[in-house]
């Protein structure tokens, strides 16, 4: 989805959306309301999300709030949201929250690949491609690094590990993307 679901309002100040902003959680909040949340927490690290307690480290604003960069106080607003990211979004994260931020990121990603409207790079849908591609010969030849044939189930960790390798290069190369696009 391009926006906020309809009929829904900001869990923070609970009225209509102004300047939405996705987090890396998939929930929605005004721009201001969350980066007041992390202005009242700890500055040295990034806020929780108010609904799930997810760290947020990557807002997403709406492609109709960036078309108002023209007015005064969404540019404030949205400059606020691009340091956010630029502090948080590019930080290196633990295993564990790149396994949290993959469905999210992997969603917008082919939401993005399917619209017509939006153009990815060149280089970034061929990379992609050329990891689902590769991936997916390892999954389906018959070499492999632990033979399913003499270990049986066990024999397809070595396939899962490629494909969640394959999921993790795939969303972080789309999270740089992001965060070159709405971070700065």
């Amino acid at each position: 989805m391009d926006g906020p679901p309809e009929n829904d309002c900001c869990s923070i100040c609970h009225a209509n959306f102004h300047i939405p902003c996705q987090a890396n959680c998939s929930h929605w909040f005004c721009a201001n309301c969350i980066i007041q949340v992390w202005n009242y927490g700890p500055a040295l690290q990034p806020c929780r999300c108010p609904l799930c307690r997810r760290h947020i480290t990557l807002l997403i604003p709406t492609e109709a709030s960036l078309r108002q960069r023209s007015t005064t106080g969404v540019a404030e607003i949205l400059e606020k949201v691009e340091h956010y990211n630029r502090v948080f979004g590019e930080r290196p994260n633990g295993l564990f929250q790149r396994m949290q931020d993959l469905p999210f990121l992997l969603r917008r990603l082919l939401r993005d690949m399917m619209d017509p409207q939006r153009s990815l790079p060149f280089v970034i849908k061929a990379r992609v491609y050329m990891a689902a591609v590769l991936s997916a010969l390892y999954v389906l030849s018959p070499v492999d690094i632990i033979p399913e044939a003499l270990l049986g189930i066990i024999g397809l960790l070595d396939d899962f590990i490629i494909v969640l390798i394959c999921f993790l290069h795939v969303a972080a190369l789309y999270r740089s993307f992001l965060l070159a696009r709405h971070g700065g």
